[in-house]
């Protein structure tokens, strides 16, 4: 952590000088001084951050706000005036154009994190989606499922307003069932705390189910005196007991409908590059009939094609985790760089994957992957 702090801190200097004394016209010490506040702040905020034993919520999404507008800017300006300087020794009235190119495109960026920092992570939109199969059973023709996911709840500690909206959203929607796939929490079970009577709100004819995401292990904190991640995981189970979700670990349930029935499926999260693997997904299926339509919830979409399309006869299996890196422009995230399945419906032959971009966010930020519910509806085909 130290040597990041001490390569962002190189970083943001050779920038600020090349900006102060490379670009800039002026010759007042004042201006170039202001220039450099945004980055003196940004390096504070950092060292504050490494010498605390137990980083706040806030201070994370002040440290995340700056990046996005300061530092982002400040290198994307750098690199293409570095670029436009490289031209500009064959054509030097290009210098100017790309530097004015580079503010605007810098000035862009700043407006669009301002707008995902202040109102995007607050804007819930409703996606519909549609899921047919020959093996879903006529009973459950409109079927509805919605699901959530990654609420991260204590971000939302600042704005709860907001989970009281998502909360009265989902239920004008008239669910027969709701789910929910991971990562109910950021680093710690008392996040939940303020949350459980609104949570508990929550109505669908046959429930609400959830199962576990790297988040709800609490591991992304730093621990002292009898305090462990076993214990905050276990106050996060009691604390979906508690507001009368069901959690299904490594375990299937039966929904039924009339005479017919389908499978729901959960298992602990099946993490992959780094993340943890609590998963038993053999454990999960056990005993269920063959030509039973099933659901999985896993909350790492990366299980898809790991392991749920190779060795199971999963039907639709719900994810969440990406988040969509919380930024979506023009139908493109960079999420894309990791997973290869990061947000949206995906199909193998017969046999879908949904992955939201979640709910919630770790930092309150959002721009284009807005915060999302998934009204999923079954028909027979």
């Amino acid at each position: 952590m130290v040597l990041i702090f001490l390569v962002i801190l190189l970083v943001l200097l050779l920038c600020d000088s090349y900006i102060v004394f490379g670009v800039l016209s002026s010759n007042s010490w004042w201006i170039k001084s202001m220039l450099l506040v945004p980055s003196v702040a940004y390096v504070a905020v950092i060292a504050f951050t490494l010498m605390v034993k137990d980083t706040k919520q806030g201070m994370l999404n002040f440290l995340f706000w700056l990046t996005l507008c300061v530092v982002i800017p400040t290198l994307l300006f750098t690199l293409l005036s570095l670029i436009g300087k490289g031209v500009g020794l064959v054509f030097p009235s290009v210098v100017r154009i790309v530097n004015v190119f580079a503010l605007s495109l810098s000035v862009v960026w700043i407006g669009i994190s301002l707008y995902g920092i202040l109102f995007g992570w607050k804007k819930v939109s409703v996606d519909r989606i549609t899921v047919s199969s020959d093996r879903i059973p006529k009973s459950f023709n409109d079927y509805k499922i919605v699901q959530l996911s990654d609420f991260h709840i204590g971000t939302y500690a600042s704005a709860p307003g907001c989970v009281e909206r998502i909360v009265d959203k989902v239920n004008s929607l008239k669910p027969d069932l709701i789910v929910f796939t991971g990562d109910l929490v950021n680093t710690s079970s008392s996040e939940i705390d303020e949350f459980t009577e609104v949570l508990s709100r929550l109505r669908a004819k046959d429930g609400v189910y959830s199962v576990l995401g790297n988040h709800d292990y609490c591991l992304y904190r730093r621990y002292s005196g009898e305090d462990t991640p076993v214990k905050q995981l276990a106050k996060v189970v009691g604390h979906e007991k508690e507001i009368g979700w069901r959690l299904l670990r490594n375990e299937s349930v039966q929904i039924v409908c009339g005479n017919d029935s389908i499978a729901l499926v959960g298992v602990d999260n099946a993490g992959s590059r780094g993340f943890i693997d609590r998963s038993d997904l053999k454990k999960a299926t056990q005993g269920l009939p063959e030509d039973e339509f099933k659901i999985l919830l896993s909350h790492d979409p990366s299980h898809w094609r790991r392991e749920v399309l190779p060795t199971s006869d999963i039907d639709l299996m719900l994810a969440g985790h990406t988040h969509a890196m919380q930024f979506k422009l023009f139908g493109w995230s960079p999420s894309a760089w990791t997973y290869p399945e990061w947000g949206g419906l995906y199909t193998e032959g017969n046999r879908n994957l949904y992955v939201s971009t979640g709910i919630g966010e770790n930092i309150a930020f959002r721009f284009g992957a807005w915060p999302q519910i998934v009204l999923i509806s079954l028909y027979h085909s």
